[in-house]
């Protein structure tokens, strides 16, 4: 058995809860299709379905990584190709290329299988829990409806515009963060961990909105949201409601997934997920600053636009932490079976941290 084999072997068992829940999250999307006979789709985004964004994001991603080395290293024009060949052989022996390849296979079935899983709600889950949502919003916000007050505090003008961005922004933050960290990472372990962290969330994000199925507040008090001006979230909104619509009438004839769940906010959920490993991992000052703020403006923004109650970011919360507590344990000391990536790590290793 090879060196490169037995280091993928070895490492790969630091992946054994991401790819367990791919597995399980996945089977289950297919035993889903199956019984409520609907058919299973490869969500699109930007940048095309996830089978080609991913990829094309990590490639760009390793490219950013190995080019520049390379250039640097070469003492010329002709030297250049030699450069790059030496940084791939020493930045991305087969074990490290084999690790990676395995955590983004496994984060893309799972979240493939969660995007469907959710499709099938309205058919598997056909009653709604928002009423009892709602009363839990007046409870936590004093009677009063927390949306207005957040409304009345920031205003419906500039401030509409930039907690839009910052909510549209969580899905181009998911493939690019995600790239970064299985590719950027000194140690391969901190990719792992923020990798299978994800898988989690997505997971236990899928059970959330099978146990408490609701639509949230912009799809069942549309008037609260009237007065906010038309940005990226508002267009989102209408998009998904007409997207939902037409699975529901016929999800044959249409190539869109239903993409409405209220509780748990998988937005607030990731953001807080990778503000702690970031935060945990001891990245500089204004990285976690950076993270924290980014994850506070999230958090309001889904209360602001109503697309979450309060107890649906208090769930996420709860997801968030336990999915980094339990990747955390699962994918501590993978790099240690990985010597040809710890040889060419640098100073600071994140196995040093945890």
């Amino acid at each position: 058995m090879s060196r490169d084999l037995r280091s993928v072997i070895r490492g790969g068992r630091g992946l054994g809860l991401a790819v367990a829940t791919a597995l399980v999250t996945g089977g289950l999307a297919v035993v889903g299709a199956m019984w409520f006979d609907l058919p299973l789709r490869d969500p699109d985004g930007f940048l095309g379905p996830s089978w080609t964004r991913l990829p094309l994001i990590l490639g760009l991603f390793m490219a950013a990584d190995i080019v520049p080395r390379g250039v640097v290293r070469a003492k010329s024009v002709r030297g250049t190709p030699g450069a790059l060949k030496q940084v791939i052989r020493e930045r991305w022996p087969l074990s490290r290329l084999a690790i990676v390849l395995i955590a983004l296979t496994s984060f893309y079935i799972t979240y493939v299988g969660y995007r469907n899983l959710k499709s099938f709600l309205p058919v598997a889950r056909q009653q709604s829990e928002d009423m009892a949502l709602r009363a839990s919003d007046q409870l936590l916000a004093f009677g009063s409806h927390p949306a207005e007050v957040l409304h009345d505090v920031f205003g419906t003008g500039v401030w509409a515009h930039i907690l839009s961005w910052v909510y549209i922004s969580f899905l181009f933050f998911v493939p690019i963060s995600l790239a970064a960290a299985l590719v950027w990472s000194r140690n391969i372990s901190l990719g792992l961990w923020y990798t299978t962290a994800l898988c989690l969330n997505w997971a236990m994000g899928t059970a959330s909105y099978y146990l408490l199925p609701a639509l949230g507040p912009f799809a069942v008090r549309s008037w609260n949201y009237a007065d906010l001006p038309t940005t990226g979230v508002s267009q989102l909104q209408q998009g998904m409601l007409g997207a939902r619509s037409s699975v529901m009438a016929d999800p044959y004839a249409t190539a869109s997934v239903q993409s409405i769940a209220a509780f748990a906010s998988l937005h607030t959920s990731i953001v807080f997920t990778a503000a702690l490993i970031v935060h945990f991992a001891g990245f500089p000052r204004i990285v976690r600053a950076t993270m924290w703020v980014f994850f506070v403006l999230t958090l309001i923004s889904t209360i602001y636009f109503g697309w979450h109650y309060i107890i649906d970011d208090i769930a996420g919360l709860v997801i968030g932490a336990v999915s980094v507590a339990l990747a955390g344990a699962a994918t501590r000391g993978a790099a240690d079976h990985l010597p040809s990536l710890a040889a060419h790590s640098g100073r600071r290793e994140l196995a040093s941290s945890r």
